[in-house]
């Protein structure tokens, strides 16, 4: 035998059908369980141009696909195009030219697509929602930027240019409640009260807020207060919260859940702003800044929360506040599991459209692993996900009428997969 490479073996190609992702076919069960061919059948996407054109849904289906198996460019829509056994499994009827993907966006994205999807998303993670049966969420907002040197973005506030959307995440399931794509010299301020009370209407468990400080709003402030939503958002450290922090007399050092000293000091002090309804209470945190003794007498940094939560000590308030870090795990998540921290066009409408479809595969995907496996599923990244699950070989055998895939894996993996399709299949 002709050596080929180092390792003592040869390689050859082979017709039989055998696909190397079977995992996107139990990722395909969940999408028919959730009916989500449908949805987006049915939110006025616009009919396709002449007979021969493709439904929506033909273009959306091979990226979700794409997208939750690890491609990140419309040129990765090959290795679906390419797979034979993954089509043959799923039934995929027919798959638009790749060369057709980006002026799909564009035009898609002109015509509406942008919100329609966005509603299919925000449908799909209320259906997680009622399934779960969580009674009250807490929602975390923030703002990410994800750079972009396309002519057509506009300088961001880390002075790169970009885009700047805004996400809403439930801290209790890491779903994406709902999100705003936006042009990165669009403060993140803006709109900050319309977007909460849509989340609010998207899922009525919403019973605490969390935010950093371009949600330091009045307007937010007094709606929270009124419709019942415990608050903690980052203050603005402005003239009148700075002289509010003289005032701070209860300084107590500040634990950690183990009772262990941080090096901080926390106190309290009640705050009014120019339009607020009521005073509300800054929880502040100090502690000795080196650097800033050169230039101030106290020589100490803040950091300062304001918050409704009555029922909190201002410790519990502190800690209760830190855990809205988690949402930069499911921003990065997204960013860098799912591909989004690139954007795929030089318009801003075919961006918005490919973002929500990005944001749509990581919802679909926090439902896989909240209601169709197994518990210690739940706190695994896609990238987990792909290396156990997705990259599962197979080989697709036909006996008369019926199909058999054969899995190349272990017995604990092979039953994971039965329970995937067992769910799916008693979903409805």
């Amino acid at each position: 035998m002709v050596q080929q490479g180092i390792l003592p073996f040869k390689i050859e190609r082979t017709d039989e059908f055998i696909t190397p992702r079977s995992g996107l076919a139990m990722f395909t069960e969940v999408i028919r369980a959730l009916k989500f061919e449908g949805k987006v059948a049915t939110k006025h996407f616009p009919p396709p141009g002449s007979n021969r054109g493709f439904e929506a849904w033909a273009y959306v289906e091979p990226l979700l696909l794409m997208i939750e198996g690890g491609g990140r460019h419309i040129e990765d829509l090959r290795e679906i195009r390419d797979d034979e056994t993954l089509i043959r499994l799923i039934g995929m009827r027919r798959m638009p030219s790749l060369s057709t993907y980006g002026d799909w966006l564009v035009r898609l994205g002109r015509q509406g697509g942008v919100g329609a999807m966005r509603t299919v998303g925000e449908e799909t993670a209320g259906t997680i929602n009622n399934r779960l049966g969580i009674r009250e969420y807490t929602m975390d907002v923030d703002a990410t930027v994800i750079e972009s040197w396309k002519e057509e973005a506009k300088p961001t506030y880390k002075e790169v240019p970009g885009y700047q959307p805004i996400l809403g995440f439930l801290a209790e399931t890491g779903v994406c409640l709902s999100h705003e794509f936006r042009e990165g010299n669009v403060a993140a301020h803006s709109r900050a009260l319309a977007f909460v009370k849509r989340c609010l209407r998207l899922c009525p468990k919403i019973k605490y807020l969390r935010s950093d400080s371009a949600f330091y709003q009045a307007d937010v402030i007094n709606w929270c207060q009124t419709h019942g939503i415990g608050y903690t958002i980052t203050a603005d450290q402005d003239v009148a919260v700075k002289e509010f922090i003289r005032t701070v007399r209860d300084w107590q050092p500040l634990l950690d859940e183990e009772g262990k000293t941080t090096g901080r000091e926390v106190g309290t002090a009640i705050h009014t702003m120019a339009k607020t309804q009521k005073p509300f209470r800054l929880v502040v945190q100090r502690w000795q800044d080196a650097q800033r003794s050169l230039f101030e007498s106290q020589g100490y940094s803040y950091y300062v929360i304001a918050a409704n939560r009555d029922e909190l000590t201002a410790t519990e308030v502190v800690r209760f506040h830190n855990q809205r870090g988690q949402v930069e795990n499911f921003i990065k998540e997204l960013k860098i599991g799912f591909g989004m921290e690139q954007m795929t066009s030089g318009d801003f409408l075919a961006n918005a459209l490919w973002f929500s479809i990005g944001v749509l595969v990581s919802i679909l995907s926090q439902a896989q692993k909240l209601l169709f496996l197994d518990p210690e599923w739940k706190s695994n990244t896609i990238a987990t996900l792909r290396w156990q699950l997705i990259e599962t070989a197979g080989r697709l055998v036909r006996h008369g009428r019926r199909m058999i895939l054969y899995l190349a894996t272990s017995s604990d993996k092979y039953q994971t997969f039965l329970n995937i399709r067992r769910r799916a299949a008693a979903f409805t």
